[in-house]
């Protein structure tokens, strides 16, 4: 795929953009001050010359978010059945970006534009839509384990690279780590599954696929979206800072998934896929027990023994 010389017009950090408000704060008076807020703008997405959607997103990494979203539309399933990535001539704005597949690719245009309106508009719903998405992307096979106290600091440690959060407090972070708990990418966007979209992009674009044993992390809430981007891409663990959503949960326990949601330092819910996740030999020797399935924190906040 021919993308070297695109990527340097293309990759460019998270904008922000300062502006004058007026500030009030109890028991004083009005001031006058600067802020810097999210810039968020369209960005339009046509493949072989048609257009099959128009995304709301932090500019910066487009390539990666294009990628990212066709994989999990299943569009494309191997980095050569992109040939490149490029801005639209015509337009001036930066804001329109041509991808050309090969040949051998078939796309179904009607049904990709009828999908994306859908989840745009209203989200993914319906028993039938979550059915086709499940036949479209096998369950996830993936053995590996991550200690309990290592999953516990992956958002703090996530959140300490977050720049345009600490600038504008206003964008979503998809991390992606690897089972030691070592960053191999981090994104940052005003549209959560846009950040999801550029981390996963970026992976692909680089290696061909997300690293074996990769934990996505996420700094907001664990939706279905979100999951099922994951699948597409391979991931079998997910951690979010927030809530899953019950089908979230049910997607993921029949997608072979972990999922971990409300991860603090010191706790985390486990509510899919329970395995994955490995109490530390310490902690498993303080309490007197050495078993193969350690307990686990349920949904309710209790433990089991797995």
């Amino acid at each position: 795929m021919n993308t070297t010389a695109s990527r340097r017009r293309l990759v460019s950090d998270p904008e922000a953009r300062v502006i004058r408000v007026r500030r009030w704060e109890g028991g004083g008076e009005w001031a006058s001050v600067r802020d810097s807020v999210t810039v968020e703008e369209p960005l339009e997405l046509r493949v072989n010359t048609r257009s099959v959607a128009v995304v709301m997103r932090t500019p910066g990494h487009d390539d990666e978010l294009a990628v990212g979203f066709l994989l999990s539309e299943g569009v494309v399933r191997r980095r050569e059945d992109i040939v490149s990535i490029r801005p639209y001539a015509r337009n001036r704005e930066g804001n329109v970006l041509d991808i050309h597949l090969a040949d051998a690719v078939v796309v179904d245009f009607q049904e990709l534009t009828r999908h994306v309106f859908g989840a745009s508009s209203c989200g993914l719903c319906g028993k039938a839509t979550v059915e086709a998405v499940r036949r479209q992307f096998p369950p996830v096979r993936e053995t590996f384990e991550v200690t309990a106290d290592r999953l516990a600091l992956l958002p703090d440690a996530m959140r300490v690279r977050q720049a345009g959060f600490d600038a504008t407090g206003g964008v979503h972070a998809a991390g992606l780590f690897n089972s030691d708990g070592r960053l191999v990418c981090l994104r940052e966007d005003v549209g959560r599954h846009n950040a999801v979209d550029k981390v996963i992009g970026r992976c692909w674009l680089e290696e061909g696929r997300v690293p074996s044993g990769a934990v996505l992390v996420v700094s907001g809430r664990a939706s279905f979206e979100i999951l099922q981007k994951a699948l597409a891409a391979r991931v079998a663990f997910i951690a979010a800072v927030g809530a899953p959503s019950s089908l979230a949960v049910d997607f993921a326990r029949r997608s072979g998934q972990t999922l971990v949601g409300f991860v603090r330092s010191n706790r985390f819910n486990v509510y899919a896929g329970h395995g994955r996740v490995r109490m530390a030999e310490k902690t498993a020797l303080r309490m007197g027990r050495r078993t193969r399935h350690p307990k686990q924190v349920t949904s309710t906040g209790s433990t089991t023994t797995g």
